[in-house]
């Protein structure tokens, strides 16, 4: 254990005299490299996706420097509030190569290097560019989760070093941003029913947006640039051992079926009453949040046709047993039903929202059938 310590001592010791040498502005040699690091999925949410990243090697000053525009700090006040409105500040810092790969081989992730076939004057005003922005106050940008991340920002600043948007998706630009995002969460359910469920219209859009880490290494293996390829041939750092990746046993849709199952057959009004309220109080975070929140992933939800409102307003008639109004919020929830289902029918996530579906209907006919037992 205090071998380890004073490691990561070592390695916090070396990363900030690296960030002192790597704030100076050097001229680069020909014999210079600059390179795409382009890494794989972790297994925390927010590595689910992967990451990129800049390399710079100038073997005669010993330099080799990665620059990451995916930095942020879990410390800012109000981090979730500001997450969720998307005004969240994230920034570009930079670590020495070593550093980089030692952390992802710890969190196990693929990483993969292209170079770019630059010239060394297009590769001096980059180098000068990120060293510019690590250490100014042009290091922070608002983070958008398809507009503007890690991936989308070394898009950016490649392109205005080459005078032109040179990189962009190549590829299926027909199947939707959920389509594209889906995949990652195969083995995920409950992240992926979450992200289905709070993301709206927008990522049923196509997908022409290049924002992916992956899209990004797939495109420049194909882009060129008068007639040449603009990336050399993917070079595979560390591969990831599949062998220690943790399996859960309850993150699948088995789980999520049995607990809907369960509440199905446990025939009390109290459980029925309080699933229901749940379900009608996510429908009114849905609705706010679209007012809330600047992200355009989340406006425009027709998931609140799913988890409506009005739930709410049943278990109320229900509680007071108001029969009339009950019956009338009860067609009014049915009919958002028929036209939920008419929408979702072209939508990859329909069968994860079925068994919701079903499970809200069959408690609907069952409290009607009970309450109009008591009249």
């Amino acid at each position: 254990m205090i071998q380890k310590l004073h490691f990561y001592i070592l390695l916090l010791f070396i990363s900030l005299n690296g960030q002192s040498l790597f704030s100076q502005t050097y001229p680069l040699s020909p014999q210079s490299k600059i390179s795409i690091l382009t890494c794989g999925s972790g297994e925390e949410l927010h590595s689910i996706f992967g990451h990129t990243g800049i390399r710079i090697q100038e073997p005669s000053r010993g330099i080799d420097v990665v620059y990451n525009f995916g930095m942020f700090d879990f410390s800012t006040p109000n981090f979730y509030l500001k997450f969720v409105k998307g005004d969240m500040q994230y920034y570009v810092a930079n670590s020495s190569f070593e550093h980089f790969m030692y952390s992802y081989r710890m969190e196990n992730r693929s990483v993969f290097e292209q170079e770019l076939n630059l010239t060394t004057e297009q590769k001096q005003k980059l180098f000068d560019n990120l060293n510019q922005a690590v250490f100014s106050e042009g290091r922070f940008y608002t983070y958008k989760f398809i507009d503007k991340n890690c991936t989308t920002m070394v898009v950016d600043k490649i392109n205005d070093e080459l005078g032109k948007p040179v990189i962009k998706k190549v590829g299926n630009i027909e199947e939707s941003y959920r389509d594209v995002l889906n995949p990652y969460l195969a083995n995920l359910f409950y992240e992926k029913l979450g992200i289905n469920i709070i993301f709206g219209h927008r990522t049923d859009e196509k997908a022409e947006q290049l924002f992916l880490p992956i899209e990004l290494l797939k495109s420049l293996e194909q882009l060129e640039v008068n007639n040449k390829p603009l990336a050399g041939k993917t070079v595979t750092l560390f591969q990831q051992d599949v062998t220690l990746l943790s399996n859960s046993w309850w993150n699948t849709i088995y789980t999520f079926l049995l607990f809907l199952v369960l509440v199905v057959v446990s025939n009390r009004n109290w459980i029925y009453l309080l699933f229901l309220f749940l379900l009608g109080s996510l429908g009114i975070f849905l609705s706010l949040v679209g007012f809330y929140s600047l992200h355009r992933e989340v406006l425009q939800n027709y998931n609140v046709l799913l988890f409506n409102p009005f739930l709410i307003g049943l278990v109320y008639c229900y509680i007071r047993k108001n029969l009339i109004w009950f019956k009338r919020i009860f067609y009014f929830v049915l009919t958002s039903f028929s036209i939920y289902l008419l929408f979702m029918l072209n939508k990859t996530h329909l069968f994860q929202m079925l068994p919701i579906l079903l499970t809200i209907v069959i408690i609907l006919f069952k409290l009607r059938k009970r309450i109009l037992s008591t009249q």
